[in-house]
């Protein structure tokens, strides 16, 4: 697997379908700091960011592993990394 852009967006999905589950009010906290991160994986820094990393890391042959979006949206919904 490689760091990709559609590995950002397959992240945010699976972390929106993880959000419309969280209904309970002791839930709310944790919709809440997703929904941080979210923002976070659509900011344009962090997209630079990514597409300099993969760069390099492309460059040394060290991708891989799932992107970094990919993982946390794997660690936060409880799946398996593959």
């Amino acid at each position: 697997c490689t760091c990709s852009f559609l590995d950002t967006d397959r992240a945010l999905v699976l972390l929106e379908e993880y959000c419309k589950k969280l209904k309970k009010p002791e839930e709310q906290q944790l919709k809440k700091a997703i929904r941080k991160v979210m923002g976070i994986f659509k900011s344009s820094l962090f997209e630079a960011l990514l597409g300099s990393f993969t760069k390099k890391a492309t460059r040394h042959g060290a991708i891989s592993h799932p992107s970094l979006p990919a993982a946390v949206a794997y660690d936060v919904l409880g799946c398996p990394k593959d």
